[in-house]
């Protein structure tokens, strides 16, 4: 699709959208504050209501694994009955289950509210995604507002490990789910004030089995992803995976089929939609194994604590942070496309850092690492997120939303499952030619394992085990670090040859490439509540 120069440009957002943004940045930095406090409150939860082994997987992982599976139903509902009316009704179901979760009294309990947590935020991302769509139709308003949105976004992230660890110093461990309940009463008074309501005119009717199918091949290949980044290569998570497959396939050919589909294939059609998609799920893969790794590092072989491990994080949070806010600035100079790759390009040099890292003095090296890797892929999230919104149209963007994160998650989750086992298997192998005979096996499990076991130990033959189980672990970070170095290279190739450019974006307006996407002067149907 060209650009038409006789249309007129598209309105440009004023003080009431702005503020509105920040209304739809908060589920945004509490979502991801509420994943990353729960891995702080572990320990203590355990110890109070005391959960089984399989409980506790279950308290961990259900958040995430509901959000992941409901995220496209959820934003199909908003574009048929309303985006502000599903993100209200979301806010108070997160504020409700977030108080259910911080007063629970038993593992069962604890799961149950857990549940509530992930449906309600399901609910959350694709309508305040798509609400930003419809309000900020200007293309580079639009990219700021993304840009912030996602930056509040890693904001969040930064922030749980730092407002959790301090609240867990004072209080009982439920009291970081309350964090969540002030800012959901904001956005209970000040949602149905600022922000407008949009849904689709034409919405058409659902289908039943679309539905199901959609949530079993979601939850099945979600939970496949769970399990084989908790225990590896399997039976049962080769199974899930291809079982997930097989009902996405069946999913895809019967929405062919459909006058009125739950999700449109023409939307794949498009090249800027699809080369986003894609693009933003393989950054997130690259960026959550390697930071898998890091973390594990920074606390195994550097030896720090959970709380100076969130501290050494921080230079990659702000990197993060800064990408998202700079990425729409540089579009005064340049493209999209370019703006991604040479985001990327920087990436590439952070995993490349990432190899050096050696068993002692790593700490400085995987900061400087990081941080680089993080403000590299941000832009690719922020303009990529962007970019795939715009090129849809505007009555499908709660949709669209829900695409661009259940992607996302699906990145993340693989980054993890995928390179985790391959590194695991790398430590594995080099862990098994240099410990001591007579050592527990359970100490070629993991680093977590070998640093337990080593402790168990006589003081020089834990030492032994020790420097030899954290050497395999380096080795197994170099590893994840070639891999993830390689695959961004293959990113920035996609990117520079493919170029999709949504309309009206930098100098998207003297392109002749035809590589422009739809959606930079669409109006979107608007209706009242």
């Amino acid at each position: 699709m060209t650009h038409d120069p006789t249309a007129s440009p598209p309105a440009r957002a004023g003080k009431r959208e702005w503020t509105a943004l920040g209304v739809l940045a908060l589920p945004a930095l509490l979502i991801s504050l509420d994943t990353t406090v729960l891995h702080l409150a572990v320990p203590h939860l355990s110890g109070s209501i005391d959960p089984s082994g399989l409980q506790l997987l279950w308290i961990v992982d259900i958040y995430s694994f509901l959000i992941a599976g409901l995220l496209i139903i959820a934003g199909t509902l908003g574009d048929r009955f309303g985006r502000r009316r599903l993100l209200v009704a979301g806010a108070a179901g997160f504020g409700l289950a977030s108080v259910l979760t911080a007063f629970s009294t038993s593992a069962e309990m604890l799961i149950v509210s857990r549940a509530l947590l992930g449906i309600a935020g399901a609910t959350l991302m694709p309508s305040s995604m798509s609400l930003i769509r419809n309000m900020f139709l200007d293309a580079r308003q639009r990219s700021v507002a993304f840009s912030v949105w996602i930056a509040c976004f890693l904001v969040g992230g930064a922030l749980g490990p730092l407002v959790g660890g301090a609240m867990l110093e004072h209080f009982w461990w439920g009291s970081v789910f309350l964090l969540s309940v002030p800012a959901m009463v904001l956005l209970l008074i000040l949602g149905p004030v600022l922000l407008p309501e949009y849904r689709d005119p034409n919405p058409g009717r659902i289908d039943p089995a679309s539905v199901l199918l959609l949530v079993a091949s979601l939850l099945t290949t979600v939970y496949g992803l769970k399990v084989l980044t908790g225990e590896g290569f399997g039976v049962l998570p080769v199974t899930l995976l291809l079982a997930g497959l097989a009902l996405a396939v069946v999913f895809a050919v019967r929405q062919r089929r459909l006058t009125h589909p739950l999700l449109d294939p023409a939307l794949f059609r498009e090249r800027t939609f699809t080369v986003s998609l894609v693009t933003m799920g393989v950054a997130l893969f690259v960026m959550s194994g390697s930071q898998f790794f890091v973390a594990q590092y920074l606390q195994m072989v550097v030896g720090l604590s959970p709380l100076e491990t969130g501290l050494a994080s921080l230079p990659g949070s702000v990197g993060g942070v800064m990408g998202a806010l700079l990425a729409p600035v540089a579009l005064r100079w340049m493209r999209s496309a370019y703006v991604m790759t040479a985001g990327l390009t920087m990436a590439v040099i952070g995993f490349a850092v990432l190899t050096q890292v050696e068993t002692e003095g790593g700490l400085v090296p995987v900061m400087i690492a990081v941080g680089m890797l993080n403000f590299g892929v941000a832009p690719t999230i922020a303009l990529g997120t962007d970019m795939m919104i715009a090129s849809a149209p505007p009555e499908k963007a709660g949709a669209v939303s829900a695409i661009s994160e259940t992607c996302q998650e699906l990145g993340l989750g693989m980054g993890v499952a995928i390179l985790g086992s391959v590194g695991t298997a790398v430590y594995r192998a080099e862990v098994a030619d240099t410990l001591p005979a007579g050592v527990a096996s359970r100490a070629q499990d993991t680093i977590g394992s070998a640093v337990d076991e080593a402790g168990r130990l006589p003081d020089e033959l834990g030492t032994t085990v020790l420097t030899a189980a954290r050497e395999a672990f380096t080795d197994s970070l170099f590893h994840v670090s070639v891999i993830c170095t390689v695959v961004t290279l293959l990113i920035v190739v996609t990117i520079a040859v493919l170029r999709p450019t949504p309309e009206g974006d930098g100098h998207a307006l003297d392109d002749a490439d035809g590589l422009n996407g739809p959606g930079g002067t669409e109006v979107p149907s608007r209706t009242s509540s």
